[in-house]
């Protein structure tokens, strides 16, 4: 059997607290080795590793972390308990890089398939999960060339259905919040057929709940023959985050999994959009689209994706994650953000619009336009923001100039707009993106940045991008 279950990758973590096995409870113990034994194979070997003080317990937790991106440190840590203890996939995670299969005895040996849905979940329309389950499949359809056919009886290669708990497979549901659903690979019988899990929420379209249409074009890639990736841009991720149905396009690493199985579009003059890949946090000539401050943590954003590094020293890597996996609501591509200590909120601006989230929570009173900072109307978007703890003023950079705003008084500033160059000096070319860190001032540049004191404008250094991605090749 294989299923999927919904999560969120991580909570927002402001600091990294190492908690050994032996100061955790009992309870989260076994639940430790049961997850582990279920999702990670951990078995009760006593050979020779044991003798030698290398624990199964403790390889398997170093596999799960390095899998996910924590801290690898072997030991029951609260970061890799609070995932743990997350709803997630009931899909044991496959260690290899980026996508993966079940192997090609686990493929459908034909490009014409059927699928049934046997019964509805109350939480929707019959048109909306008709809807979502034909969207979900042609997901799939686009990029190979598998056609899929629905019937309304009898036997179809895909049979859908919702249940609960316990509902005929020998793999029952545990309720809401957990496994959200399940799928089976391609084989005679079960195979490729995908339940849901009736104790969950399920949505259309809103991202206040469980989109249908996302979990479901999950399960069908594991239906077709995929397992999962490590890859947290790709579909077939373990973890689920919200995608907009109506702009999801499959991405680069989904894609090359599924087509290593059923080959290319046979209608290739059908012109799709192009597969979005998850950015490479380590590439220095990567041009950010904004950086700013969160409780600590220096966040990085780039197309749909945010990431943030710790000073961790066995991964050299920072993790991917998506923007929507901690702010549902915030846009993707932003244009710039910044944080106010003060009022503990962090701002993201994408267009005229800019919204307001503290920690992850999403202000009510958001989103709102450009004007309300005091911009003037003319001003379309806006390349990079920065907020000075000392003074209290934050920086707007506009094309070649920047304002200032009084965020006590919530105006703008007298005399501003200025000309970039006439504060910071050697800076000839527009701002992407800007930061205050440890009392210096970085203004990114495309793939460099300019280290400034903010207080008399000497500018100290100019360095790549990724300084503060420290990765393997530095």
């Amino acid at each position: 059997m294989r299923s999927f279950s919904v999560c969120v990758l991580l909570s927002l973590v402001v600091a990294v607290f190492s908690v050994p096995l032996a100061e955790v409870s009992e309870q989260d113990q076994s639940f430790a080795m049961s997850y582990l034994k279920k999702f990670f194979n951990l078995t009760e070997d006593r050979g020779p590793s044991v003798r030698r003080g290398i624990s199964p317990l403790n390889k398997k937790l170093a596999e799960m972390q390095r899998f996910f991106g924590l801290q690898i440190t072997g030991t029951l840590d609260a970061d890799t308990l609070a995932l743990m203890k997350k709803p997630r996939c009931g899909v044991p995670d496959d260690t290899a890089a980026r996508f993966s299969t079940f192997g090609n005895n686990f493929k459908w040996q034909k490009n014409s398939l059927t699928y049934r849905i046997e019964n509805y979940t109350p939480d929707m329309s019959v048109a909306e999960v008709d809807n979502s389950i034909e969207k979900a499949l042609q997901v799939w359809a686009k990029v190979t060339p598998l056609r899929f056919t629905r019937i309304y009886s009898g036997t179809a290669d895909i049979m859908i259905s919702f249940g609960r708990q316990a509902h005929g497979d020998f793999y029952p549901f545990d309720g809401p919040g957990n496994t959200l659903a399940h799928a089976f690979a391609p084989s005679p019988g079960i195979g490729g057929d995908a339940h849901f899990d009736e104790d969950e929420t399920f949505t259309f379209r809103s991202n206040r709940g469980i989109v249908l249409f996302i979990v479901a074009a999950h399960e069908f890639g594991h239906s077709l023959g995929l397992s999962h990736s490590n890859d947290p841009g790709a579909l077939m991720y373990p973890t689920y985050s919200y995608r907009n149905p109506d702009t999801f396009v499959l991405p680069y690493d989904d894609v090359k999994g599924i087509q290593s199985l059923y080959g290319e579009c046979s209608n290739p003059t059908v012109v799709h959009p192009k597969p979005p890949t998850t950015p490479d946090a380590c590439d220095s000539t990567m041009v950010l689209d904004a950086v700013t401050t969160l409780r600590g943590e220096i966040i990085f954003f780039k197309d749909r994706y945010h990431f943030f590094w710790r000073s961790y020293p066995q991964s050299r890597t920072p993790q991917a994650i998506l923007i929507s996996t901690f702010w549902p609501s915030a846009p993707v591509n932003i244009d710039a953000a910044y944080e106010n200590q003060q009022s503990d909120r962090m701002f993201l601006f994408k267009g005229r619009q800019v919204w307001a989230f503290t920690g992850i929570q999403p202000v009510h009173s958001y989103p709102k336009t450009l004007t309300a900072f005091g911009l003037p109307g003319r001003v379309k978007k806006i390349d990079a923001a920065l907020h000075d703890v000392h003074s209290g003023k934050t920086l707007f950079f506009v094309g070649s100039y920047y304002y200032r705003y009084d965020e006590v008084r919530k105006t703008m500033d007298q005399g501003y707009p200025k000309k970039l160059n006439q504060f910071f000096t050697d800076l000839t070319t527009n701002v992407t993106a800007a930061l205050q860190y440890k009392g210096f001032t970085y203004i990114y540049s495309g793939p460099y940045m300019y280290e400034y004191n903010l207080t008399t404008g000497r500018l100290y250094r100019v360095l790549r991008n990724s300084h503060f991605l420290p990765c393997s090749n530095f």
